[in-house]
């Protein structure tokens, strides 16, 4: 049912300018499918909807040209939380243990956040290494990690 409305809102949008949530949520009652505003906003931020100017001052959504973009680092995010085993350091390397054929996918999610502080990843079947740029980064990587495995 959602991805169904949400297809249907782009399918909306990409017809008529749409500038306000609630001439969405009655476009989309037109169509048959009843929602909330609530709703509706969450949908524009999953769609990674914005609003662009489109003449004599008014505005409407549009996708954003980062969305793919912003599509592939949430699911890169999701297979690191997942993946992940443990993690600890030694100096300015990061070992992140994950369940077997992994760490590849966790590595890629990593390079796909461009943390400023790793200088670069290798990875194998079920480890991976991360290069940072110093201990202190790599001590407090490993901190980051272990509160977002909690």
């Amino acid at each position: 049912m959602k991805n169904d409305r949400q297809a249907k809102i782009l399918e909306i949008i990409e017809r008529e300018p749409v500038d306000t949530q609630e001439q969405l949520q009655a476009r989309l009652q037109e169509e048959g499918i009843a929602c909330t505003q609530a709703t509706i906003s969450r949908d524009i931020k999953q769609l990674h909807l914005i609003k662009e100017p489109f003449g004599q001052g008014r505005y409407r959504y549009t996708v954003s040209s980062q969305r793919s973009r912003l599509n592939v680092a949430d699911k890169l995010r999701t297979i690191f939380r997942e993946s992940i085993i443990s993690v600890d350091s030694a100096q300015n390397i990061v070992v992140v243990k994950t369940m077997a054929g992994l760490a590849n996918a966790a590595a890629a999610a990593l390079d796909g956040m461009n943390i400023p502080y790793v200088v670069g990843s290798l990875a194998g079947d079920d480890t991976a290494l991360l290069i940072m740029r110093d201990t202190e980064s790599a001590r407090s990587f490993c901190e980051e990690i272990h509160e977002m495995l909690k």
